[in-house]
């Protein structure tokens, strides 16, 4: 893992659920500092009840105010950029503030670390960057593609950056889990459609598999974690079996299945033991940086339904019992 001692890490929307967690597990480091950069003032007054720690510190800030950016990175050695509009309803219907956020915040995170020093940047992304059909996946793609180009950007300059690209979370605050928790005293549950698969991870997975990823990183590497898959009908059963299925439909901006490796990116992909690595088109990324994967065959794409891994009823049930 990569050593973290005596640095200064900064996390943008460092309130959310991975926020949280991430910081918790950095915390048992000997870091120099940790802050905590986000534009809601309750959470963070929260988030400063239970973690006490002297070594953070709180930052108001939107990553779309490039100033407030450069003032905040000021001797940060490590950025993890999670801030983002994520709601996909949210995010159709205002489209030109997602924008704002996911894509020209990704500029500004890219030039205020260039600018101040920042030695490693990594960007949290999603499956529905992968192929996408809604908004919200349209402007992480292009997040994507600026955080691997960020890399030509800098130049000379020591800045590097990647992307770490997960599915769904398990109990984070957008995950449907807490939803059907709260609705399942109705005795019904809302589903989309009977076929629907997405990828499943849990915070501490999401975590470590960033940590692990400032290590391995040279710098314009899309990382993928292999995790499982598992069916949304299956979920159902494992949070309420009492509770009678209503099939909705499938909402404006949303797949059957998500995607994190598509057919055309998977030619320049490796794959590892537990993870797979999209590397960059770029003529910078050289032998030197080539990670020593295994190449994927022809026609290869990682779907949540062509997965050859997927969770039980069973261990849905643990999962959601353990959060």
């Amino acid at each position: 893992m990569y050593n973290l001692s005596g640095k200064t890490i900064l996390v943008t929307g460092g309130t959310g659920s991975f926020g949280k967690k991430f910081i918790r597990k950095v915390l048992e480091q000997d870091v120099k500092k940790v802050i905590v950069l986000s534009r809601d003032e309750l959470k963070q007054y929260e988030m400063a009840q239970e973690y006490t720690d002297p070594r953070i510190r709180f930052f108001i800030g939107d990553v779309r105010d490039k100033d407030r950016l450069y003032r905040a990175f000021d001797g940060v050695d490590v950025v993890i950029h999670a801030a983002a509009l994520k709601h996909v309803g949210a995010c159709e219907y205002n489209p030109f503030e997602a924008v704002k956020t996911n894509i020209h915040g990704a500029q500004n995170i890219i030039e205020a670390a260039i600018d101040r020093g920042v030695q490693r940047v990594i960007a949290l992304s999603t499956d529905k960057a992968a192929s996408p059909v809604n908004l919200y996946g349209a402007t992480k793609l292009a997040s994507d593609k600026i955080f691997v180009a960020a890399n030509s950007y800098a130049g000379d300059k020591d800045t590097r950056f990647s992307v770490v690209r997960y599915g769904n979370v398990v109990g984070s605050r957008g995950s449907v889990v807490p939803f059907f928790k709260k609705i399942r005293e109705t005795g019904k549950l809302p589903i989309t459609d009977e076929r629907m698969t997405r990828f499943w991870l849990t915070l501490d997975q999401g975590v470590q598999f960033v940590l692990d990823n400032l290590e391995r990183m040279h710098g314009g590497e899309i990382f993928v974690p292999k995790i499982p898959s598992m069916k949304v009908t299956d979920l159902a059963e494992a949070i309420a079996p009492e509770c009678e299925i209503e099939y909705v439909g499938i909402r404006p901006g949303e797949k059957l299945h998500e995607a994190m490796i598509t057919e055309d990116d998977a030619r320049r992909t490796l794959e590892f033991d537990s993870y797979y690595v999209i590397q960059p088109e770029f003529p910078w990324w050289s032998e030197e940086y080539k990670h020593e994967g295994k190449e994927l065959p022809d026609g290869f794409k990682y779907t949540s339904d062509l997965n050859t891994e997927w969770l039980t009823v069973e261990e849905l049930q643990a999962l959601v019992e353990g959060m």
